[in-house]
């Protein structure tokens, strides 16, 4: 069966889409853009060291606009996030009828309450697959570790294929310092496989 997997090119979204490879799903991973920056350029180059096929999808550049918008007023990116993912998963679900992400347990966005992943899945009628949900963050870097040799960067100073990419530069152009709302942190991606899929 195919499964549609969110793709930023990093250890959960890679993580994701092995795990399924290995319960016998087919993965096919979803780069989103929103036509600000090519922000999808590493998930592309990832994808082809996974070697799972790829595509990006270019939605409506309005909604990472409102996400902006919603920095600048709460003054944090958390309802922001969670207002893409869910927006982007909502008009994901009118396409493919199984799709899956990197969210994991400890996460707090972006991440769906167990009442919308049910919601979603009826009003839609698909599955929705989060493989990394019962994983801690420990239990996910050893077994990254074990699969990928990464490479981690502290966020904002590389081009990364995840939301918070274009939303930066929507803030940029905006005469506003993202640093001023988004905590540093750091990122991982995917540069090479230790292990075969």
């Amino acid at each position: 069966m195919d499964v549609h997997v969110l793709f930023s090119g990093g250890k959960d979204s890679s993580l994701s889409a092995v795990i399924l490879k290995k319960l016998g799903y087919e993965p096919h991973l979803i780069t989103i853009n929103f036509g600000v920056i090519p922000s999808y350029k590493l998930a592309e180059e990832t994808a082809k060291i996974l070697g799972f096929k790829h595509k990006v999808i270019t939605l409506d550049r309005k909604i990472v606009e409102k996400a902006a918008d919603m920095i600048i007023e709460h003054k944090y990116p958390g309802p922001a996030i969670q207002y893409v993912h869910k927006t982007v998963l909502e008009i994901l679900a009118d396409e493919y009828k199984v799709l899956a992400d990197g969210t994991r347990r400890d996460d707090r966005v972006p991440k769906l309450s167990y009442s919308e992943i049910q919601s979603l899945e009826m009003r839609k009628n698909i599955q929705y697959i989060t493989p990394l949900m019962g994983f801690g963050y420990k239990t996910l870097r050893y077994l990254a570790s074990e699969f990928f040799i990464l490479e981690e960067i502290k966020s904002g100073t590389k081009l990364s294929s995840d939301y918070e990419a274009e939303i930066r530069h929507i803030l940029k152009e905006r005469g506003e310092s993202p640093e001023k709302y988004f905590p540093e942190h750091k990122q991982t991606r995917v540069v090479a496989l230790k292990k075969k899929i």
